[in-house]
């Protein structure tokens, strides 16, 4: 995929080579991101997107290498290009989906070598989402330091 500065992507020049290879570094960026929420929603828009689009299938359901509260969850494959990822399902996908069962460890997406700010330029285009701002974790620590104030034993603070 080649990025220019000067010509950012538009909407005519966003193939689905680029557009998957975008995905697949946006996907392995959050899996190690201290705050990874951002960047899974926009996977997980760019990806539906994809599929109403018809640039993308839904292939079938597989399950979960890490169920969360379950012994067993399952996720929903998605082929989109050469590449393959997962998303959540939802009820009418145990419907219409095959299961596939256990993950086939042996299948990888290929390499790709874009940096991270660009794939998200890349999704934010195509999806029109726009990054949210971090809230401050903590309050208190925005505030200016304050000395304590030490009186003597029976006066008052006024």
């Amino acid at each position: 995929m080649t990025y220019d500065r000067k010509h950012p992507y538009t909407k005519g020049n966003l193939t689905i080579d680029n557009l998957s290879q975008a995905l697949f570094i946006v996907n392995r960026h959050a899996k190690t991101a201290p705050n990874p929420k951002f960047l899974y929603k926009l996977k997980h828009e760019s990806l539906k997107k994809l599929i109403e689009e018809g640039k993308a299938k839904k292939v079938g359901l597989h399950f979960s290498e890490n169920p969360r509260n379950s012994k067993q969850q399952s996720d929903v494959l998605v082929e989109c290009g050469h590449y393959t990822f997962h998303i959540p399902p939802t009820k009418s996908d145990f419907a219409e989906l095959p299961h596939l069962g256990k993950l086939d460890g042996s299948v990888r997406n290929p390499k790709t070598s874009i940096s991270l700010s660009q794939a998200k330029n890349v999704l934010q285009t195509y999806t029109g989402i726009t990054d949210m701002e971090q809230p401050p974790s903590n309050p208190r620590k925005n505030r200016p330091y304050q000395k304590p104030i030490f009186k003597k034993l029976g006066e008052r603070y006024t």
